[in-house]
């Protein structure tokens, strides 16, 4: 197998992985203190989820050729953890199977991307999962520090390529993965 599709594969569930441990505490949350306004580039941490989960169905779109581009953001926002953690939940899935799919040969293909007036732009598939993947692991940073500022402690996101104490949720992605020889 490529070592380029391993790591994207992996990062898929690393991913997948460190939404459900953020979304696991945003749940323990009160509803007054997930939508408190706070210090950061979105004011909250519903907002800053509900933007996370709005880009990876825009770029999951793309990288589908789903056709919806920018349709995708013309959903209503959700308002509530727990239904925030579902939504993510089964976007992080579809990324999954989507990597799992995926050849060598796929991550050099270009995707058009709809950017609005600024028109339609080609992205390698590999660039823009690289794209996805930091993009998540950017705003899941601030939405960690907000939680430093609420009742419940920001969890531990980074346990999931090392063995040494790799945290069980990231355990199941991996073992889903089958190839715990490759990391």
């Amino acid at each position: 197998m490529s070592a380029a599709l391993d790591h994207l594969r992996l990062m898929a569930r690393n991913n997948a992985y460190a939404n459900e441990r953020l979304y696991e505490v945003c749940c323990k949350l009160s509803q007054i203190e997930f939508v408190a306004e706070r210090t950061n580039f979105f004011p909250s941490l519903l907002e800053t989820l509900n933007h996370n989960w709005e880009v990876d169905r825009y770029y999951l779109d793309a990288l589908t050729e789903g056709g919806d581009g920018l349709a995708v953001f013309e959903v209503p926002f959700l308002r509530d953890a727990n239904d925030l953690a579902d939504a993510q939940a089964s976007v992080d899935r579809q990324l999954i199977a989507f990597c799992d799919e995926l050849r060598a040969s796929d991550l050099e293909r270009e995707i058009a991307q709809d950017r609005g007036d600024k028109g339609r732009f080609k992205e390698t598939i590999a660039a823009t999962l690289l794209h996805l993947f930091q993009h998540q692991t950017h705003h899941r940073g601030q939405a960690h520090a907000m939680l430093a500022g609420t009742s419940v402690a920001p969890p531990q996101l980074d346990e999931f390529f090392l063995k040494f104490e790799r945290h069980p949720a990231a355990q199941r992605h991996i073992d889903k993965f089958g190839r715990e020889e490759n990391l």
